[in-house]
């Protein structure tokens, strides 16, 4: 079995983010990490591999420094780290992005990709999808449970207060939520030979079946309005209470007036 598992740095936000003028985010500047959801989905590939004997490979486009991620995916455990990095690829939307994972995708053999479900700088849900549209497979989001029954997979799809069953022919997509599962650490071990492993980086050239018109900036339908690092709030309304009592009454005054009680 062949499990591709797609990843992304993204900003660390308890350091703050920051953005570039035309709005785009300026992860050069920023601390990073890899996208939770995105870890729980290698977490679930490496589970398979340590049952099926599984090959996993991580495949991330970002900046250089995004070979920090498959480094880490390689201490995890992980066999091969891709990383996708090209001038022509930045600012990418979720449909440019998605675009060039696919394009990279099919250079190589697959029986399962897995995503995370959505990444906590954009929070679209969207990318994991695309890919799978590009790439003529069927897809299942949400999972919160992953099995595999020959040659389908059965996934636990998380939906409201409850969960579908739902099985698919491989090859096929799923995304991952955070709480599919607890992510293992790195070991001393994996460290040491990832420091050492060979990142494979491909660039717009490698990318097979892809226009340029769809790919980065230019190719981008997402245009961004305004971009803000916090979100301004007003003042509200200051009141004085003379008494505790009042003070109850002014509360449950505006509870009551808002439908709460």
């Amino acid at each position: 079995m062949k499990v591709i598992v797609c990843v992304k740095q993204v900003p660390d936000t308890k350091g703050g983010v920051k953005f570039n003028p035309d709005g785009t985010l300026d992860r050069a500047a920023m601390l990073a990490i890899m996208n939770p959801d995105d870890k729980a989905g290698l977490e679930a590939a490496l589970r398979l591999k340590d049952q099926y004997g599984a090959e996993v490979t991580v495949l991330t486009m970002g900046l250089p420094k995004a070979a920090d991620v498959l480094r880490e995916a390689l201490a995890m455990g992980a066999d091969k780290g891709i990383l996708v990095t090209d001038r022509v690829l930045g600012g990418a939307d979720t449909w440019a992005t998605s675009t060039t994972i696919a394009g990279a995708i099919r250079n190589l053999e697959y029986d399962l990709i897995i995503t995370g479900r959505q990444a906590i700088d954009g929070d679209t849900a969207q990318v994991g999808p695309q890919i799978a549209e590009h790439l003529n497979i069927p897809v299942i989001s949400y999972a919160q449970e992953i099995k595999i029954e020959g040659d389908k997979v059965v996934v636990q799809r998380q939906y409201d207060d409850r969960y579908h069953i739902l099985e698919a022919q491989m090859p096929c997509l799923i995304t991952a939520l955070s709480e599919l599962n607890d992510p293992r650490y790195m070991t001393p071990g994996g460290i040491f030979d990832a420091c050492a492993a060979e990142i494979t980086t491909w660039g717009r050239a490698d990318l097979k079946d892809v226009e340029d018109s769809n790919l980065g900036l230019a190719g981008s339908p997402t245009k961004i309005a305004k971009a803000s690092d916090k979100v301004r709030k007003g003042a509200g309304e200051k009141v004085t209470p003379e008494s505790p009592e009042d003070a109850v009454a002014y509360i449950v005054g505006k509870l009551t007036e808002k439908h709460i009680v």
